[in-house]
């Protein structure tokens, strides 16, 4: 993306904001007025009330505006799920985190764009990386890093027994391309394959699926779902310079295991969310103690909302008390 048209996207994203707080205002400036006339008529009052319970939600959600201190919170964010520790059942999770995340973004609304997905050798997938473009896209994702768990009754045991599974859960920025990422040619390898995607005769047929590895830090990135190997490799490359950029902002900060993300092993004792659905149902983040019940808004119609909120609000409370996020 040019400098060009980065600078027309920041100056439509603060047009929106500019309008959308003097429409705030004017909806709190009727709300006086019609407040100075509601005394003693209902009808009035319950108007009152509606409009109120509208204004707290909207500023509560300009509230979670401020938070974003994260100099790369607009910048569009890449996800990659990985399937880690309970065999079948990982994989599937891997692939309900996919669709949550998916419906998630549909919500807010944000654009999404799958870039590589692995399927699994009997259901759900092994690994896949997705695109996400919009407002505060990577300042909210970045919330979702870590290793998420799920307990259930497995649909892939006869003994219908209860499994716990893992995936991992991987967030970067993606870098613009004026931002200068020291990559090596002779550090990388490029292999081509045929992709395992769908994509009927033409994908089974040629090798236009990319695989390219940093080796130094043994960073591999792989796309295969656009049709020629060409789009592919511009696609892994673009994902490769966010990743090495990211690794290489860890370094400088010295917080690489905070950031980086792909040294935490997707098992027991390492996760940030547990999603419970049997013996009873609950999704509750560790990091910030949220909870909630209702696991289908949270998996199935993407309601992650309050989760990402609680994780932002807790990193401002601890950067006023003066600690590290």
């Amino acid at each position: 993306m040019s400098a060009a048209q980065q600078s027309a996207q920041e100056l439509s994203r603060l047009r929106d904001e500019l309008s959308g707080l003097e429409a705030l205002q004017r909806k709190a400036s009727d709300s006086a007025e019609l407040a100075s006339l509601a005394a003693g008529d209902e009808e009035l009052a319950a108007s009152l009330a509606s409009e109120l319970r509208g204004l707290r939600n909207e500023i509560e959600r300009r509230e979670v505006d401020l938070l974003f201190q994260d100099p790369y919170a607009e910048y569009p964010a890449l996800v990659s799920v990985h399937a880690g520790a309970g065999g079948t059942d990982a994989q599937d999770w891997a692939e309900m985190l996919l669709r949550m995340y998916l419906r998630w973004a549909e919500l807010r609304p944000l654009r999404s764009e799958l870039l590589d997905q692995s399927e699994g050798e009997e259901a759900g997938i092994k690994s896949a990386t997705v695109r996400f473009e919009g407002a505060h896209a990577y300042g909210l994702l970045r919330a979702e890093k870590g290793v998420h768990r799920l307990v259930r009754i497995s649909p892939f045991d006869s003994q219908h027994r209860r499994h716990t599974a893992f995936a991992l859960v991987e967030v970067y920025p993606e870098v613009p391309d004026d931002v200068e990422v020291e990559i090596d040619e002779k550090d990388v390898r490029v292999d081509v394959y045929r992709s395992s995607g769908a994509g009927g005769q033409h994908v089974n047929k040629t090798s236009s699926a990319v695989r390219i590895t940093h080796l130094p830090t043994g960073i591999v990135v792989t796309c295969q779902n656009e049709r020629s190997q060409q789009q592919n490799r511009a696609t892994a490359w673009r994902v490769l310079r966010s990743r090495l950029a990211d690794y290489q902002r860890a370094q400088r900060a010295e917080h690489l295991a905070d950031l980086k993300g792909d040294l935490i092993s997707p098992e027991w004792g390492n996760q940030i969310r547990s999603y419970v659905l049997q013996p009873y149902t609950l999704v509750k983040d560790l990091r910030t103690g949220y909870e909630v019940g209702n696991v289908q808004a949270v998996l199935e119609e993407g309601h992650l909302d309050p989760f990402i909120e609680a994780y932002l609000r807790q990193e401002a409370e601890r950067r006023e008390r003066g600690q590290e996020p």
